[in-house]
């Protein structure tokens, strides 16, 4: 492995905005724009320094199609010698994003690079560009049904309860306590050196600017509940799902933007990195459980790095659905009060390509704020992949 030493700058993220929410006017582009334009800002860095973009996104089609990261950095104003790309790893495409920006700065391909995701699932719904009713044909063919299942993310992640016992009592109990910790974070202002605040065009009924604007500074997800409130909520499968909408990620727009250099390019700059970027990782898992990735992504990252779980201080894991996490601390033996400390996508939401940048982005500045050392980053995919980063502070 390379002795170069990669490090990050600077992260940001706007708010997460609830289906049809503040953001729902903004175009995809403009909003990835927002982060990266207040990224670079915050960094002190000029911006023709950055050599690419890898931008997460899952439903490429309409506004978020046609590489959507090279459209935001040129729409923001950003330099046009910038080159940029647009990944699709399902769920992880942006964690992915920052995996594949630390793969070049460790090989030397380049020397700055910013690492993001954008998702706008109000205007770009889950699944809109394998939509059938396009005319381009299926995303699975004939061919897969012989070697694997179909099994839709909500039913893999009913197999894992199965499989890790995860009963309705403890996924409730779950999705309460990323409510009540996202609300304590709020009140405690643990997320203001991340945030950035968006101002969004009014539209009227028919989608056409009204000229005025309205300012989106915080996370819309949250909800005020309780177990016995929980415990009413109808199950998403009928016949034997545990999971209801108060224990699955919830559907938002967002996005998050994350400079990265060497450690020695940043000396040269006299900048000050906030973490660093000890080991990464992608694997795939299999595709019928298809959301067990986080446990094979983080053996695979202990394993090559030689730390163990007690080396880990703190823990970002995607909360697709409460079942993932707990059967991923059930499987690993992790302590909880180490995992998800400010809440998750239950109650954050979850803007599929960008959330994998908003861990990031709420793990280092989580590290910084309460003063720990190593944080280990994780998601599930759809498709059966598993995305892994530890990073750690300087």
């Amino acid at each position: 492995m390379s002795d170069v030493e990669v490090v990050i700058v600077e992260a940001v993220r706007t708010p997460v905005g609830k289906r049809r929410g503040g953001l729902a006017s903004v175009h995809s582009a403009d909003l990835l724009g927002t982060a990266m334009t207040s990224l670079v800002e915050r960094a002190g860095i000029d911006a023709a320094l950055v050599d690419q973009v890898i931008g997460g996104c899952v439903s490429q089609v309409g506004m978020q199609s046609f590489n959507v990261t090279r459209t935001a950095w040129l729409a923001a104003g950003l330099p046009e010698s910038t080159a940029a790309s647009t990944v699709d790893t399902q769920c992880g495409s942006s964690q992915q994003a920052v995996n594949l920006v630390y793969g070049l700065l460790k090989s030397g391909v380049i020397d700055v690079g910013v690492a993001c995701g954008v998702e706008s699932m109000s205007q770009v719904p889950l699944g809109s560009n394998s939509d059938k009713r396009l005319g381009f044909g299926r995303a699975i063919p004939k061919s897969y049904f012989a070697r694997h299942e179909l099994t839709s993310q909500f039913e893999a992640a009913e197999r894992i309860a199965a499989k890790w016992s995860v009963t309705r009592q403890d996924a409730d109990e779950f999705g309460l306590r990323s409510q009540q910790l996202a609300a304590r974070a709020w009140d405690e202002d643990r997320f203001g050196t991340q945030i950035i605040p968006v101002e969004v065009p009014d539209v009227d009924d028919d989608g056409a600017a009204t000229g005025t604007t309205h300012r989106v500074d915080r996370d819309e997800g949250l909800r005020a509940t309780t177990l016995d409130g929980l415990a009413t909520l109808a199950p998403v499968i009928a016949d034997h799902g545990i999971h209801t909408a108060g224990t699955s990620s919830q559907i938002s727009d967002g996005s998050a933007a994350i400079l990265m250099t060497t450690m020695d390019r940043a000396r040269e700059l006299g900048i000050q990195p906030i973490a660093r970027v000890v080991d990464a990782c992608l694997v795939g898992v299999d595709p019928v459980m298809m959301l067990t990735g986080p446990i094979d992504a983080t053996r695979r990252l202990l394993a090559r790095t030689g730390r163990s779980l007690p080396d880990i201080d703190l823990f970002e894991i995607n909360e697709a659905f409460a079942s993932i996490v707990l059967a991923w601390a059930r499987e690993l033996a992790v302590d909880m009060d180490r995992v998800n400390p400010n809440g998750g996508a239950i109650a954050l939401g979850h803007p599929l390509g960008a959330t994998g940048a908003v861990l990031l982005t709420k793990a280092v500045h989580e590290l910084q704020r309460a003063d720990l050392q190593t944080a280990l980053i994780t998601m599930c995919c759809g498709g059966g992949l598993g995305t892994g980063t530890i990073v750690e502070q300087v």
